[in-house]
This record gives C-alpha cells, structure tokens and sequence, in this order.
C-alpha cells in the first residue's frame, strides 16, 4: 500500500483542480538539482564527484546556496563560475539580502551579468548563525525577497527563481499570506517558484490546489529531499518548520547503524514521492542534493530522465 496515497477531496472521489493527466509513458520530466559551496578541499571533491555524476542527465538548472548572511559568498562565485567554464551545466546562483546593503547587492547581481550567469535564485535569506531566527532588515538594504526580486530584475533580463513554502512560512501568519507574498514576487519578475522539501503529499497537493486557484501559473518546481539520515533531518527541519509525518520516523526506526537500509528507504520513498506527484500531473522535479549523486541519480533514472542521445555521441 502506497504511504504517500491521497485522500479524495470529497465523497465523490473528485480530486481538485491540481490533478491533470500524469506523465506518460517516455515522456522526460523536467529536473534541477541544488548544491552547496564547499568549505575544505575534500568537500570539494566530493561535491564534484556529484556534479559530474549528475550532469549528464541534462537538468533544467541547477542552483549553488548562498549561506547565512552572505557567509559563502566568495565561495559560492567561484562554485557557480567554474559550472559555467567547465560543464554543460546551467547554474543559477542563489542570493540574499541579510547582512548587505543595496548597493552590495546590486553589485554581485552586476558581476553574475557580466560573467553570463542569466539565472538568480532570490532569497530573504537567514541572520548569520540564526536559521529561522528574528530577522530584521538593515536600512540600506533590501527588505524581504519580494524588493530584492525587482533589484535584480532593474539590473538585467535574469530569470528569477522564489522560495516557496508549501507548510506555512515560520513567519507567516497563513498560507494566504504566504500566497499574497508570492504573487507579489511575481508582480516584482519572478518566473519561477521552487518549494522547500516537504513529506507530507496530501497537504502539498491541497496548497497548491489554492495556489493555483489564486492565478499562479509560473512553473512551480516541488522539492525533493532524499533523506537516509532521519535524525539529522529532525536536527535540519526543527527551526524551518517543516513538517515530519510519522510514518516517516517509523520508518527510519532502529536503523542508526544501518545505512545501507536507510539509504535504501530514502530511495523508495522519494521515487514514490516523484512518481506520485508526475501522476497528478507535475513535470518539474528540483532535487536537494545535499552534494551527493547517488540517491538523486536512481531517482532520476525511475523517473525516466536519461542522459539524452546527443551527449552520448558528444562522448563517444
């Protein structure tokens, strides 16, 4: 029995206006996947070993974090810089308004224009050392993602990329303000929404039932998080709020000194996930990666999404 089955919406069995026709059979789904700048030589390495691992299945884009407060500022330049010289890849950088003023701002939007970085992913963005902490905006920068959206768009012809929350924002007072706030940054040039990570399908597919019902209809890419360490994920989701099903902790349950079975387990569930939600006719996968190739690269290949016919030849 499917963990992830939804409920009808009513005693008819109609499901709401989110449910379409799904994927068909050999028709490619849409991927990107998100990396994170490397703090020592090793992680570096690993975090090509990813790269080069995943860049062969063509995504859409992929997206480098931008730390805390800028913390990873530098590093996240060069990570972004070096996909662009050395992959096919399409990188999109991501980037904040803590910590920095406009002008600080505008001026790394400037930078990626001219280095040919044509895709920004536009965050609040959290206080140093503080995720999910108190923010408050400096007053000579941008105050939320929604101002720092129609910054970067003054400066160039970016495609724009926003957060979205499919579980209340831990700052909003409900989801029909979080989906005012998205439609404001959609007002500002965003083409592009990428959900956090979620476990609980029913409640994403209710959200964006409304979503979609209040006239979104920018590409909504869902999050995808392939877990096989169930207590760093409780450490990770404490002050984001998301929310964690039981079913899920059941799951990882006893296994600590197993991962081989975790990482099994993550597979499972996260292709199912993928393959439920291609069932209610979503085409846009935007996988956590959190450096590591392996479980997304399964995922992926489940799904369909295959290294396409002109790469082969390219490398053969």
């Amino acid at each position: 029995m499917s963990l992830l089955r939804r409920k009808t919406d009513g005693p008819d069995g109609v499901l709401g206006p989110v449910a379409r026709a799904g994927i068909g059979a050999g028709t490619r789904p849409n991927v990107s996947f998100e990396f994170s700048p490397p703090k020592t030589p090793e992680a570096e390495e690993t975090l090509w070993e990813a790269i080069r691992r995943l860049e062969p299945l063509d995504p859409t884009f992929v997206s480098v974090t931008y730390g805390a407060g800028g913390s990873t500022r530098d590093r996240t330049h060069r990570t972004v810089l070096r996909m662009l010289k050395e992959t096919r890849l399409k990188p999109a950088a991501h980037l904040t308004c803590v910590e920095a003023s406009r002008g600080e701002v505008d001026e790394v939007i400037r930078d990626y224009w001219n280095a040919g970085i044509r895709h920004i992913v536009a965050l609040r963005g959290d206080p140093p050392g503080q995720i999910g902490g108190a923010y408050t905006p400096r007053a000579d920068g941008y105050c939320n993602a929604t101002e720092l959206t129609a910054g970067i768009r003054a400066i160039g012809d970016f495609e724009v990329s926003v957060g979205l929350y499919p579980h209340v924002h831990p700052e909003s007072p409900g989801i029909d303000h979080d989906i005012d706030v998205l439609k404001a940054k959609i007002d500002a040039g965003a083409t592009r929404a990428i959900t956090q990570f979620f476990f609980d399908l029913e409640g994403f597919l209710r959200f964006m039932d409304r979503v979609r019902a209040a006239g979104v209809t920018i590409p909504i890419s869902p999050g995808i998080m392939p877990v096989s360490n169930f207590k760093g994920l409780k450490k990770m989701t404490g002050p984001m709020g998301v929310q964690i099903p039981d079913w899920l902790g059941n799951l990882f349950d006893g296994l600590d000194k197993d991962p081989d079975t975790r990482r099994l387990l993550a597979c499972s569930v996260a292709t199912e996930m993928c393959a439920r939600l291609a069932e209610e006719g979503f085409s846009d996968f935007h996988f956590y990666t959190l450096n590591r190739a392996d479980l997304t690269y399964a995922i992926c290949r489940v799904l369909g999404v295959r290294e396409p016919e002109t790469a082969k030849e390219a490398a053969a």
